[in-house]
Order: structure tokens, then C-alpha cells, then sequence
């Protein structure tokens, strides 16, 4: 287990790292209602949606890397909102850190620098679901000045049950 004292890169996401993503991603998957995929997936699944975050432009992926050994911590994403034109202003935001990394401030350091890249792309709203509850998810959103817009009730079903899903808004 790495050190919390451990030196963090924050980095684009790279073909290189799919392996390593999908596995932290099928951990929520199969773990948590975080998300609501509800079957693991293989890399040759997730491709497409690296692919769809390139190192520059709206969509990214970046990842938080351990400096010395490169295992991945966590990752943070911009995706299209809405597929219509009209939304093209408008992200997704997404940030998954992995189990043991936890409370290390690795989802800070990832929107920190997600927002520093977007900041000079043509967006003007960024959004974000989070399943409820989820405490430090609602925290680090509200800390990067995200605001509660409103709740989805009991819209996503899994592990046999209903889940709310709480959507937040950000000015960008």
C-alpha cells in the first residue's frame, strides 16, 4: 500500500493506463452505486470512451499518478452533458478515486487541474450527478463551487434497490 506521504502527478490519461482504469472503474461497477454501469467491463470496452477524452479540448481525462511507480490513484473526466448542439457548452464532470487512496486530497488535485485546462475552452456550465448518499462527493463538489440543483428520486436501480441521484451545477 502506498504511503500518503507518496508524491502525486496529475497527467493525461493514456492508452497505457486503460488496463489500470477499467480496473478501478469495475470496482465501482461492482461495488457501489456510485455508478450506475451494472457489469464489469473489459478494456477493450472502455476504449472507446478513452478515445472520447483527448489531451486537449473540451473532453478530458486526466489522471493522478503515483510518481514513482505510476500506479494510478484516481482520475477525473469532462464529458458532453447532452448530445445536442445546443448543450455544447456544457460538461459532465466525473472524478473516481481508488479505495486505499481515499481522503488524501487525490480528487482535489484532480479537479484543480481539470479546471485549470478548461479554462480556456469555450464551456460555460459544468454538471454533476452524484448517487446518494455520498458525503465526500457533495463535499469536494461544494468546495470547487458546485451548487445543489436538485434531486432525481429513486431513478437508478441496483443491487435491488433504488437510488436518488443528486445533480449539482457549476459556473465555468
Amino acid at each position: 500500500m502506498p504511503s500518503t506521504h507518496t508524491e502525486v502527478q496529475v497527467r493525461p490519461g493514456t492508452e497505457g493506463d486503460l488496463d489500470a482504469l477499467t480496473g478501478l472503474y469495475n470496482h465501482y461497477v461492482r461495488e457501489t452505486p456510485i455508478t450506475f454501469d451494472t457489469g464489469a467491463f473489459t478494456s477493450e470496452e472502455r476504449r472507446p470512451w478513452l478515445l472520447s477524452h483527448p489531451e486537449d479540448g473540451p473532453y478530458r481525462l486526466l489522471v493522478a499518478a503515483d510518481a514513482d511507480s505510476q500506479e494510478i490513484l484516481g482520475y477525473v473526466t469532462s464529458s458532453p452533458f447532452r448530445a445536442k448542439p445546443a448543450y455544447a457548452t456544457s460538461v459532465e464532470t466525473t472524478v473516481y478515486v481508488a479505495p486505499h487512496a481515499g481522503g488524501r486530497g487525490i480528487g482535489t488535485r484532480l479537479y484543480r487541474a481539470l479546471f485549470a485546462a478548461l479554462a480556456d475552452e469555450d464551456l460555460h456550465r459544468a454538471y454533476a450527478g452524484i448517487t446518494q448518499p455520498n458525503e465526500a462527493s457533495v463535499r469536494l463538489h461544494e468546495r470547487f463551487g458546485f451548487r445543489h440543483t436538485g434531486t432525481h428520486g429513486e431513478v437508478g436501480r441496483k443491487f435491488g434497490r433504488y437510488w436518488d441521484v443528486a445533480w449539482y451545477e457549476k459556473r465555468l
